[in-house]
């Protein structure tokens, strides 16, 4: 047994309690204030058109720029997460954000914004890896799952948010209030994050920092034991229990051994998020439009499957900590390449809309099961941010690549071959989660360290 795994055991008996919920608070709003910031920039340019601000060209760079800032967020935060700490790493993402948003709001033409929403993006990006990841090493590994799950719940919320604040906005008020007030939220989000995001014990005990490391514990178990009027007992650590089994530092330990294999399946589950979620949901309305369907009724009944996101999130908080994780994800991948075939044969708007509603339930099941439960968790605590930010950097270069393929196979060939080929790929990854994927299912993140 070695530090770390004492301070992993008694960080996973600890009984819920006021100290989680402060972490899961400041964590989930931060994720939803970056969701919605993130979707404003859809509602934000319709307007910019409208008013001359902005032409398609501009509108590509636009979202092209808050794409490469998320890669290059991902990818960096993951190092100054793993070198600095995590709360050093959140905190400073928050301020990045803050300071993005609010410059944007005050931009002089679309070339500044544009600039503005790259470094958004890059805030944005390291924040969401960051958090997931973060808060996976607070919480207890029997509500693991369940609890990163509440979290992509919340997050997930982003979108209703932004349309429905975005309507009000942008009708009375200007475009620019959108990016003020998500800037001012992270700001407030940021003092708080003072108080209520408090650096990983396991972090600290990795780092060699044991008395840091143990005066944390202590003083989370004494807040704890207070507030539930208990007596915390220690832990019962297996001495066969295995630590942590590589030491070195080195970002390319996740390209050798044991690592490696960790990497290849947490690339193979974020390719199969991004080319479901580029292939489905930003797709739908051209779809449904070069069906013949007109383009307000393909907005309403687009409208109308979305109602799936949310659901499907809710349900897998619900569920996912019941069954093993690979399995879970791999026949989650299964179920959509499925549905994703019946549902381009479908010739009515009833069938249509409910195939698809059933479709993007399951798939934002498994978005949740993807990014927020099961890759946060497959790395050691010395390489979890950078092993989480470098394969979440690679899905990002996917999501860029992904339309231009949709849009090859649809003009050339049609919906159904973008959906046959969609579910070729998708059972091809089910295939490699099921036969190469680690088990983490209420398994300490110390033991996973060791798979």
């Amino acid at each position: 047994m070695n530090d770390n795994d004492n301070i992993g055991a008694r960080l996973d008996r600890l009984p819920l309690s006021s100290f989680h919920y402060k972490i899961f608070g400041i964590t989930g709003m931060s994720l939803l204030v970056t969701g919605f910031l993130s979707y404003s920039g859809n509602v934000v340019l319709a307007k910019l058109v409208s008013n001359g601000w902005s032409d398609n060209y501009l509108n590509a760079a636009f979202t092209s720029a808050m794409m490469f800032g998320y890669f290059i967020g991902s990818l960096l935060g993951g190092f100054i997460g793993d070198s600095l700490g995590r709360r050093k790493a959140f905190r400073l993402n928050l301020l990045i954000v803050t300071v993005a948003a609010i410059a944007a709001s005050f931009s002089p033409n679309m070339y500044w914004l544009i600039f503005f929403r790259c470094l958004m993006g890059t805030g944005m990006g390291a924040l969401i890896m960051i958090g997931y990841a973060s808060f996976t090493e607070f919480i207890p590994a029997n509500v693991r799952g369940t609890w990163s799950a509440r979290l992509s719940f919340v997050g997930n919320w982003a979108p209703l948010l932004s349309a429905g604040i975005g309507v009000v906005v942008i009708t009375f008020l200007s475009w620019r209030i959108m990016f003020l007030l998500g800037g001012c939220a992270m700001l407030i989000l940021w003092f708080l994050s003072s108080g209520y995001f408090i650096e990983s014990p396991r972090w600290l005990a990795k780092k060699g920092r044991k008395t840091q490391a143990e005066e944390s514990i202590r003083e989370i178990e004494a807040s704890i034991e207070q507030e539930k009027n208990i007596r915390l007992t220690a832990p019962l650590i297996s001495a066969e229990k295995k630590a942590d089994a590589e030491e070195s530092d080195s970002f390319w330990l996740l390209f050798k051994g044991k690592m490696l294999r960790k990497t290849l399946v947490a690339i193979t589950v974020l390719i199969a998020m991004n080319i479901s979620l580029y292939t489905i949901t930003v797709w739908i309305p051209t779809i449904f439009v070069n069906s013949g369907i007109d383009v307000t009724q393909s907005i309403l009944m687009t409208a109308i499957i979305m109602i799936g996101a949310p659901a499907g999130i809710f349900v897998a908080t619900l569920v996912i900590d019941r069954f093993p994780r690979k399995w879970f994800g791999s026949g989650l991948l299964i179920i959509i390449a499925a549905l994703g075939y019946c549902y381009s044969i479908q010739q009515t708007e009833l069938g249509i809309i409910l195939y698809g509603l059933i479709m993007i339930f399951f798939l934002y099941m498994y978005v949740c099961f993807s990014s927020a439960v099961y890759i946060p968790e497959l790395w050691p605590t010395h390489m979890r941010l950078r092993g989480s930010g470098f394969v979440n950097s690679v899905g990002r270069i996917i999501a860029v690549f992904t339309p231009y393929g949709v849009a090859a196979l649809l003009t050339h060939y049609g919906s159904i071959t973008v959906f046959i080929t969609l579910g070729v790929l998708l059972v091809f990854c089910a295939l490699v989660i099921l036969l190469l994927g680690v088990e983490t299912r209420m398994v300490s993140l110390e033991e996973i360290a060791g798979l």
